[in-house]
């Protein structure tokens, strides 16, 4: 048995070794350019998660350096991410944003114990549609979301349910702002842009007549897009004093400091209507999180450790709702940002960590003027960069399993649930893979085509291929039918059996009990080691005999030739 060995080693001990100046200039180059990356996101998430926008700011802050410092990856970001928005702002309608921040300190300490007893590796065994399904379905929940500050519509507070949000955008549409649609459609129009604006041209590339120009393109393409609508869209509001909905106007704006610590209200009563919620987020964390790390790994040819990425995740996660966060995860636009900005260890998430909490201290009187409707922009260009809304698209050339499973937990999430359609979409896996294995199992008569022996009269022999298990098991019942049932013998030659469960095993008890009562007599053959050790510590081969179970077809026809003479 081997033993459960605990271990606690974040990825910064091993980059703090050889670190030097030239590796804390790029890290620091890449903390800045992820920090004035993620103020937009954080804020956008935690307005439309239904909490105030410095919950997210605080959370980019607190869980993105926790991340940083106790993770298991070295270049990945942590933080508010969108796949949590519709979780969140459920919670938050039915429970209460106190009870959203116990639900999150379950939720990490659940995050820890998956680290804890290793369970790191197991979250990469969540088939493709599904993750695929749901993300998509969670990005078009965001789309939704954001109808109502895109539009400026007048509605106090948007349902939580997909049907209801859709009549009550439905009923308010009349009442939308022409100055928001404006901000908000400009806002996405530059974002979309930008990267193409700046793109340079060969001309510039060739002549050095044009070499400032394209220094010019390379500084500003370092700039992300959602930074300079966020600059231009509260400049406009400031300047001419334009009548849609802020930051200020809504929230009161952001408050400049470091937030306190506070003990959420506790209730006895709400506990046990917390741990499915706390589990959803303790799961989706997980997956989003080590789905992120993979990414990273791809780019960089890195490999991270699961296991110290999920505990990082859990105190983050039980830390930042004692100072006002929400859930954190690891995020891949900021991620790759970071990669792409050259870091060269979790230091340059330390940093951009910093980076955000002096943003605060200075400057967060000027998000008072921020327009929501550019915000909404910011989180709609999120959900279409979430989606992966080419596989839609490629559907048809997937099985019939696969376009089930990603359809279903896409219709599911966006109409009833995400902790439905994630159960719902496993449980259909499951039974697909049975379905699968059960169906590559395949029971042959011998002698066939492939094998010429000669048995002696009243003995039958069947060659077994595959996985005999509880969802294969049916095939066997035909072997024992009345009609079929041998005089002698009934040989079973198991040398391509790769698996045998205990149903299955069952099944062969109950067949041999069934010869016996028919005198006749069950002889196995070339059986592999699994099937092997499950007979014998079952006691199966004891009740066989030995003597009946040998090591190939023609030494099993040698005894049962034997057999009443």
């Amino acid at each position: 048995m081997k033993r459960f060995k605990f271990s606690f080693h974040p990825r910064l001990v091993d980059a703090l070794r050889d670190y030097d100046g030239s590796k804390f200039f790029q890290d620091l180059t890449a903390g800045l350019t992820v920090g004035i990356v993620a103020l937009p996101l954080a804020m956008a998430f935690a307005i439309a998660s239904g909490v105030k926008p410095e919950a997210g700011i605080f959370t980019a802050v607190i869980g993105g350096f926790l991340v940083s410092a106790l993770g298991g990856s070295r270049v990945q970001i942590g933080g508010p991410a969108g796949a949590f928005i519709v979780i969140i702002y459920g919670i938050v309608e039915k429970y209460g944003v106190a009870n959203l921040l116990i639900a999150t300190v379950f939720a990490g300490m659940m995050l820890c114990a998956m680290g804890v007893f290793r369970l790191g590796s197991l979250i990469r065994y969540i088939p493709v549609p599904i993750v695929i399904g749901f993300t998509s379905g969670i990005a078009v929940l965001i789309a939704l979301s954001q109808m109502k500050d895109f539009f400026g519509l007048h509605i106090e507070k948007m349902p939580g349910d997909f049907f209801a949000q859709i009549q009550t955008l439905a009923q308010n549409f009349a009442s939308f702002n022409p100055t928001s649609i404006v901000i908000g459609v400009l806002s996405l129009a530059l974002i979309f842009a930008w990267p193409l604006l700046l793109k340079p041209k060969t001309a510039e590339l060739e002549s050095p007549l044009n070499g400032r120009n394209h220094r010019m393109r390379r500084l500003l393409r370092a700039l992300p897009g959602t930074i300079i609508v966020l600059v231009l869209a509260t400049l406009a509001v400031s300047l001419f004093d334009l009548k849609v909905d802020t930051i200020g106007s809504k929230f009161g704006g952001i408050p400049q400091g470091v937030p306190d610590f506070q003990l959420p209200e506790f209730s006895w009563a709400l506990v046990q209507h917390l741990f499915a919620p706390a589990l959803t987020i303790a799961l989706l964390g997980a997956i989003e999180s080590l789905l992120c790390a993979r990414v990273a790994d791809n780019i960089t040819g890195d490999r991270h450790d699961p296991n110290q990425e999920l505990m990082a995740q859990g105190i983050a996660n039980v830390v930042t709702p004692f100072f006002g966060g929400i859930p954190a995860t690891g995020t891949i636009a900021r991620t790759v940002t970071n990669i792409r900005a050259g870091a060269a260890s979790p230091v340059s998430g330390i940093l951009h960590a910093l980076t955000l909490l002096v943003i605060v201290l200075v400057a967060a009187p000027l998000a008072n003027s921020i327009p929501l409707a550019a915000l909404a922009a910011i989180l709609l260009y999120v959900a279409y960069n979430m989606g992966d809304w080419h596989e839609f698209a490629r559907l048809r050339h997937f099985s019939m399993n696969y376009r089930i499973l990603m359809l279903s937990t896409f219709f599911l999430t966006v109409i009833i649930d995400l902790t439905v359609a994630v159960q719902v979409g496993l449980v259909l896996a499951c039974v697909f893979f049975i379905y699968r294995i059960s169906s590559l199992t395949r029971i042959e008569q011998i002698p066939n085509e492939e094998t010429s022996v000669e048995l002696p009269p009243g003995v039958h022999a069947y060659s077994i291929f595959g996985s005999l298990f509880f969802g294969a098991v049916g095939k066997l019942e035909g072997l024992i039918e009345p009609k079929a049932m041998p005089e002698k013998a009934l040989i079973l030659e198991l040398h391509q059996l790769i698996n045998l469960d205990a149903t299955g095993l069952d099944a062969l008890e109950t067949i041999r009990k069934s010869l016996q009562k028919h005198g006749s007599q069950l002889i196995l053959c070339g059986l592999n080691r699994q099937p092997r050790d499950l007979m014998r510590r079952s006691g199966f081969l004891d009740r066989l005999g030995e003597e009946n179970c040998l090591p190939n077809l023609q030494s099993a026809i040698t005894v049962s030739a034997a057999i009443n003479e």
